[in-house]
């Protein structure tokens, strides 16, 4: 979308979010808007598709700073917007619009010392005046990026894996290929501003222009629209795309297809397709970077006595040894048995021993505890708190 098609438009509102809200914030709200009305989610529900337009429309401005910037000052200096668009300092309503950059923008070819920033903003929003308008108007913008979500278990992340995604989004136009007329046909030059998508008219010495009312600004106009898009050039469609996961993607990373976001306009490049990822937790393993955890339950002869234990990884199960005399808490290091990245990069697994404790004994369990705790008498597992109680 060109700038000069901002105009009555109040991207904000279109979000539910206020003109200061932050970058997050407006994610959020658009991330819900597009769920909740998603061509998939709601069939034949032509004011959901619509609603789904509009917003990915505010969201492709507002998610991008610098056409944000460009749009927050244009709603600065010439009103907020609405449905009868933006209002231009000494025009009546319908009346046309004060042309600023007319005078702090080039003028006879050298640009006014001073005011370059103002221009350059008024220019590329309503154009220059001659030749250059139109240049300006059918300027190519690149597209919007998107952003959708996909769902994979734990041993996914960690192996990577090759996922199909299905995705409806606006996109060129595959009948009319982007040019909005009805195939067999094609949008002709506006015969009133001449391709420049502006009208101008004087006033004593000062010039006033607003958007030519027969194209709408576009500077072409498109008598035998497509059947598909209505003259839009981009149309909503179902696409497939294989996503590949790297081994060791994280939760809530995001993965960049190139060039797969929504379509350019005016020939400029297509936006980027961002994939956030969200990983099931998994029952037995955790995660600490490309590190695995597991915790695995012991006897209490086993940290006494040591001995060798079986502990399951995500290709089967290794041996690992219990030093004589270890703790409960103890993390004992299975090395190279972790998280194996493209570049080399490879975790361990980290297995953490937890002591025991039988909820119940029989009689024979008990006499042998009793046993041992009657020939340990003697040893004293706490002596500082027994010096402190003794007040020594």
């Amino acid at each position: 979308m060109s700038a000069r098609e901002w105009i009555g438009k109040d991207f904000y509102r279109e979000l539910g979010v206020s003109s200061d809200a932050t970058a997050d914030e407006i994610k959020k709200a658009y991330r819900k808007l597009a769920k909740e009305n998603h061509p998939d989610a709601n069939a034949g529900n032509a004011e959901a598709e619509k609603k789904f337009k509009a917003v990915s429309e505010a969201y492709g401005v507002l998610s991008d700073s610098s056409k944000r910037k460009e749009y927050d000052e244009a709603r600065r200096l010439f009103g907020s917007g609405g449905p009868g668009g933006f209002g231009f300092p000494g025009g009546g309503a319908g009346g046309g619009g004060f042309d600023v950059g007319d005078i702090f923008g080039q003028a006879g070819g050298q640009q006014q010392a001073g005011f370059g920033g103002l221009g350059d903003i008024l220019g590329g929003l309503f154009g220059r005046r001659g030749g250059a308008a139109g240049a300006t108007a059918n300027r190519p913008q690149r597209g919007a990026d998107v952003e959708t979500d996909v769902r994979i278990d734990f041993t996914e992340a960690v192996k990577g894996a090759t996922l199909p995604l299905r995705l409806s989004s606006p996109a060129t136009c595959s009948t009319c290929g982007g040019n909005g007329a009805k195939p067999g046909t094609s949008p002709r030059t506006c015969s009133t501003c001449q391709g420049s998508g502006l009208v101008s008219r004087s006033q004593g010495a000062f010039a006033f222009s607003e958007p030519c009312r027969d194209c709408r600004g576009r500077g072409t106009i498109i008598d035998d629209p497509c059947p598909e898009c209505a003259g839009e050039g981009v149309s909503t469609r179902t696409r497939t795309l294989t996503v590949r996961i790297p081994p060791g993607v994280a939760d809530d990373q995001r993965i960049r297809l190139a060039g797969q976001g929504e379509p350019g306009r005016g020939g400029a490049q297509p936006g980027d397709l961002f994939v956030r990822v969200h990983v099931a937790p998994h029952p037995v393993f955790g995660r600490q970077n490309l590190d695995l955890t597991i915790t695995v339950p012991v006897s209490f002869a086993e940290l006494a006595l040591g001995g060798t234990i079986t502990v399951p990884t995500l290709e089967g199960k290794v041996s690992l040894k219990v030093p004589q005399g270890t703790a409960g808490g103890r993390v004992l290091r299975v090395r190279g048995k972790g998280i194996a990245k493209r570049d080399g990069a490879q975790g361990d697994l980290l297995v953490t021993l937890q002591a025991a404790i039988p909820s119940k004994l029989d009689d024979k369990a008990r006499e042998a505890l009793e046993a041992y705790a009657e020939a340990m008498s003697e040893h004293d597992p706490r002596p500082e708190i027994t010096e402190l109680l003794e007040g020594r």
